[in-house]
């Protein structure tokens, strides 16, 4: 083989993964194990004093989800990465490492529901203030924002259930200004997609749950890091204090910088909140993800396809009040789209019921192909009305602020036919709305 860099359609079957190391075997190897045998004193001085890379007890890293973390590495980008066993305990250990000594976390109203939810209720009480601000696009607002404890900045690369798109760019450059690190959640634009990594952010984390399985028979999450933020500039003292535990063959004590260079960030998640909080992924569902990341191209080219056909629909529809979808005309985040998802804008959007509570009710009982359920990314189409589920903890207020409005149903596309879907949608529509219809003409 040439020394080209391989493409995302073949590292995504072939990432991160060397047969002659397991055997041979054609399909990764799922190693349902606890622990690994260190094999005599000597070996167990250098995998302890971190000089021999090797396994030792599954809740800190195994050689199936080891491969999975270095495959979706080599899509995005990343110097490093770690699996964790949902999404949600990718942003906690994330922001645990970066403000675990206090401070303040800058974001968005513009994200899912048990993330601000989360913000709200969790981070405050272990000395994390969160600030939301709405214009985060707009570097000068933005940076006026900034206060002397802020730690990072966080946005989602495409927002649930809102569509907007975070000038990944514009935003990261805001933050180096101030010597702290971007963190995005590109869940829904998958490295397929986006690649924030590319446009300065620093650290990436997935609900893996999502498209990156794309089956919806799994829960897992992951955080990479980009290996170019410095952690040393004062802020984040936490990556220079020493460890025992990262001692070297001479038993001096280190810091994270100087034992791992490269991706200290993972490794400090890794060694402290992986290893006492426990988060960690099973090999099992760790091999659940590589297969579902092994069609990931396709899924989504199939999806998107699908989803703008369904759109097509709707916008003839006048039962519907507004669609939100980055890639349409209408929407102010347009050029944002053509710039950073130039493929598409994913297969998840929201549009606006043209109606009552009680006719919202009654369209989405009235769904046969659809799953109504929370979950999005799968090859199943889903519906959903985001106010009362997957935003269900907001206050009125808060959802004003995040721009939910009552009438707000969230669609995540499938794989289906879109004629199915369509007729669906169409059926749903019909048998809510020409109730009314009858009693206007009577």
């Amino acid at each position: 083989m040439s020394n080209k860099p391989l493409k995302f359609d073949t590292i995504k079957i072939r990432g991160g993964y060397n047969s002659e190391d397991h055997n041979h075997s054609v399909s990764v190897p799922i190693y349902e194990t606890a622990a690994f045998d260190i094999g005599g004193t000597k070996r167990a001085k250098k995998l302890f004093s971190f000089s021999e890379p090797g396994f030792i007890y599954s809740r800190l890293s195994n050689p199936t989800v080891e491969i999975l973390e270095k495959r979706v590495s080599a899509l995005d980008g990343a110097a490093g990465a770690i699996a964790l066993s949902s999404g949600m305990a990718a942003i906690t250990y994330t922001l645990l490492n970066i403000a675990e000594d206090g401070g303040r976390i800058l974001t968005t109203p513009y994200l899912y529901g048990g993330t601000l939810d989360g913000f709200k209720k969790i981070y405050p009480k272990f000395g994390i203030k969160i600030d939301k601000f709405g214009d985060i696009n707009n570097p000068e607002a933005l940076a006026k924002q900034i206060k002397p404890d802020t730690k990072a900045i966080f946005v989602e690369t495409i927002s649930n259930p809102n569509a907007v798109v975070a000038d990944i760019e514009n935003i990261a450059k805001v933050a180096h200004e101030h010597d702290i690190p971007l963190i995005v959640d590109n869940t829904l634009a998958t490295p397929y997609l986006l690649n924030p990594i590319k446009y300065g952010a620093d650290i990436v984390v997935y609900s893996a749950t999502k498209a990156l399985n794309g089956h919806g028979n799994v829960i897992a999450g992951l955080i990479l890091e980009s290996g170019k933020f410095n952690w040393a500039n004062g802020k984040f003292p936490q990556f220079l204090e020493p460890y025992y535990t990262l001692r070297d063959s001479n038993d001096k004590p280190r810091n994270f910088l100087e034992t791992f260079p490269e991706f200290p960030f993972t490794t400090r998640i890794r060694m402290n909140y992986l290893n006492y909080f426990g988060a960690a992924l099973s090999p099992f569902d760790a091999y659940l993800v590589l297969l579902g990341l092994e069609t990931l191209s396709e899924r989504i080219e199939k999806q998107l396809s699908n989803t703008k056909k369904v759109i097509s629909y709707l916008q003839e529809n006048d039962n519907v009040q507004w669609i939100k979808y980055p890639s349409l005309s209408t929407s102010p985040y347009k050029k944002l789209s053509e710039k950073y998802l130039p493929k598409g804008s994913g297969s998840v959007f929201s549009f606006g019921i043209n109606g009552t509570d009680s006719e919202i009710d009654e369209f989405l009982d009235s769904i046969k192909l659809f799953s109504y359920h929370t979950n999005i990314g799968d090859s199943r189409s889903l519906i959903v009305n985001s106010p009362k589920t997957t935003h269900g903890e907001l206050t009125p207020e808060e959802k004003e602020l995040s721009d939910i409005p009552y009438n707000t149903i969230r669609l995540s596309i499938g794989l289906e036919d879109p004629e199915d879907l369509i007729d669906d949608l169409d059926q749903a529509f019909e048998k809510t709305f020409s109730k009314k219809l009858e009693k206007a003409i009577k």
